[in-house]
């Protein structure tokens, strides 16, 4: 994939856009064409906040091999000020420092580099919240 197209058809991944449905009011990340609450198909886009509380995490100690030079790292999923939930990986804390409940904030972040073009991917990880 060439580097403008993939930032160009992921923005959500670059902005944290959800999309709110004009209906119900759901909010739906990443963006979804058809609501899952009520089935309607158009949307208002809305950026999410940048910073929640850690639900839940799981250690990846044998990872992928896009990411075996991170492992082990934690995977969690946040729920964002406002109850949107995403997953991502928590980064910048010792993983037995990290503790349920605990307040993350959304960083932009290197994730990885993707196939044989090596285009590098960028995407949003937690932090501890300061």
């Amino acid at each position: 994939m060439f580097p403008a197209r993939y930032w160009r058809e992921m923005p959500q991944r670059y902005r944290l856009e959800a999309g709110k449905c004009k209906r119900c009011g759901k909010v739906c990340f990443p963006p979804r064409l058809v609501c899952p609450k009520c089935g309607n198909r158009t949307f208002d886009t809305v950026r999410l906040a940048d910073e929640g509380v850690l639900k839940t995490y799981t250690v990846i100690r044998v990872a992928p091999s896009q990411f075996t030079g991170q492992s082990p790292y934690a995977v969690g999923i946040v729920e964002l000020d406002g109850g949107v939930l995403i997953t991502t990986q928590v980064v910048d804390i010792l993983l037995d420092e990290i503790k349920l409940g605990q307040r993350v904030r959304v960083e932009f972040r290197r994730v990885q580099e993707d196939g044989s073009a090596g285009i590098i991917c960028y995407g949003y990880k937690c932090v501890p919240a300061a």
